[in-house]
């Protein structure tokens, strides 16, 4: 049995905020206003402050004295930086689960992404919360992979890139509303090759798809500097 401790009340706030940002209804360089977010919320400053601490551990803000918490900006030496080691650590997940699992034997992933499929082809790209649902769909199928691997490290370190990179995807699908139909080939392209236990390909799918929305991220960013 497996030991899990509820939420803790800054925890929850870091998350709400954290949402607020990744939907860029906070936007990068906004500050936000301990006070204010403690009247919202009816919640102590105190407890609003130690989100803060949370939401800057994972690089989602900014914290100056005297100005206080600022949501941070996306940059692109920011964003390269997140995709070089979050791609390697999800082609890390996935050979541990092959090493774990013979391919015949993922019936569970399977079903996951069949679910997060169907979804996908249900989902109109216009519904204002499309990019949100494909981005959570897809960290489920993640988080059942954690299970296969039973690597607390490797969960931990990765549920710690979820927020930033939970940024970046929004940026992306928001961007370019048509590549959610992308997610739902990926997922396919994925479990194709993890029934066929076939480590290399799957590597190849990750780094591919990785390495498109990298660019897509990028292309963004200089479009709005520009």
């Amino acid at each position: 049995m497996r030991f899990q401790a509820p939420e803790s009340l800054s925890e929850q706030i870091a998350q709400h905020l954290g949402q607020r940002i990744v939907t860029r209804d906070l936007v990068p360089g906004e500050r936000i206003q301990e006070l204010k977010v403690a009247g919202d919320l009816n919640v102590s400053r105190g407890s609003v402050r130690e989100a803060l601490l949370i939401l800057e551990r994972r690089h989602l803000v900014e914290i100056y004295p005297r100005r206080g918490a600022v949501v941070s900006k996306l940059t692109e030496e920011s964003v390269n930086a997140l995709y070089d080691i979050y791609i390697d650590l999800l082609c890390m997940l996935a050979r541990k689960v092959l090493e774990r699992w013979p391919g015949e034997q993922l019936g569970g992933v399977m079903g996951q992404v069949r679910e997060l499929q169907a979804m996908v082809d249900a989902l109109s790209s216009t519904a204002p919360d499309a990019a949100e649902r494909v981005i959570d769909a897809g960290f489920g199928v993640m988080r059942y992979a954690y299970g296969l691997v039973e690597n607390p490290f490797l969960e931990e370190t990765l549920e710690n890139f979820r927020p930033a990179i939970s940024r970046t995807y929004y940026v992306a699908l928001d961007h370019f509303r048509s590549e959610i139909a992308g997610t739902g080939t990926f997922f396919r392209q994925l479990s194709d090759a993890a029934v066929l236990g076939d480590a290399e390909q799957l590597q190849q799918v990750i780094q591919a798809f990785g390495e498109h929305q990298r660019r897509q991220v990028l292309s963004i960013l200089r479009e709005e500097n520009a």
